[in-house]
Formats: C-alpha cells, sequence, structure tokens
C-alpha cells in the first residue's frame, strides 16, 4: 500500500494571486476555486503524474525559513534567464548560491523560498562538452 502525493500546499494572504505567480512559473493551469465555496486556488490538474500547487488563504504572514521548499528547472533557457524571468514576474532574490552550490535561491511573491537549479540546456552542453574532451 501506498499513498498518492495529490497537493502541495502553501498557506498565504492571496490564494488567487499567489496561484497565478506558480501558474507563470510552472506553465499549468490555474484554478481559482477548486472547490466551491473556498478561499482557495491551485495550480496543475489532479490525475497528471503530479501534485497540484494547492493555495489556503490564512491569517499569519510567513515568519521563518520554509522547511520544504521546491526547485525548479528550466527547460529551454538558461538559468540566469529564467532568473530574469522569474524576477519579473515578482519573484525576489534571496541568495545566490553559485558557484559552490550551483541553484539561486528565490522567494515567490509571499516569501516562500524556492531554488532555481542549473537548466536542462546547460546540463545538456556541459555533457556534450565532456563527452567532446
Amino acid at each position: 500500500m501506498s499513498s498518492t502525493i495529490l497537493n502541495i500546499t502553501f498557506d498565504c494572504a492571496d490564494p488567487p494571486a499567489l496561484a497565478r505567480f506558480w501558474g507563470r512559473v510552472t506553465g499549468w493551469p490555474v484554478i481559482e476555486e477548486p472547490r466551491p465555496g473556498y478561499a482557495e486556488s491551485a495550480v496543475g490538474t489532479p490525475g497528471e503524474g503530479r501534485p497540484r500547487l494547492y493555495f489556503v488563504r490564512v491569517s499569519e504572514g510567513k515568519a521563518v525559513k520554509n522547511r520544504m521548499h521546491l526547485d525548479v528547472m528550466p527547460a529551454d533557457r538558461t538559468q540566469d534567464e529564467e532568473i530574469a524571468r522569474l524576477t519579473g514576474l515578482g519573484a525576489k532574490i534571496v541568495s545566490d548560491m553559485r558557484p559552490e552550490l550551483g541553484w539561486v535561491i528565490l522567494a515567490d511573491p509571499e516569501g516562500n523560498e524556492f531554488c532555481v537549479e542549473v537548466s536542462v540546456v546547460e546540463l545538456d552542453a556541459a555533457r556534450a562538452e565532456a563527452v567532446a574532451t
């Protein structure tokens, strides 16, 4: 027996706004009210082999570092290009861990940290260069 992860849930002040941000980050569809009558929003559709991102309104603000976070990996642009795109959407750079660790920590508009990893494009280029040498 096992369980399937349905949602990765974010407590937040403005579920629709944060869902729209993460919808633009992932390219997944935004569902403004996945449970009619509740002030919640979701990104993604259940049953597609991945959990949804789920946003629930709470009254308190974020106070400490996340104990869990998402890592995003750009598929069709460089890490720098993705960081520029995400900051243009409202993310803030928290800490640049390159070159020692390879990722950059950003925060979404409500302060939830997430990491931007080296992109698929850059990893493929590095692998091709390693094979060529």
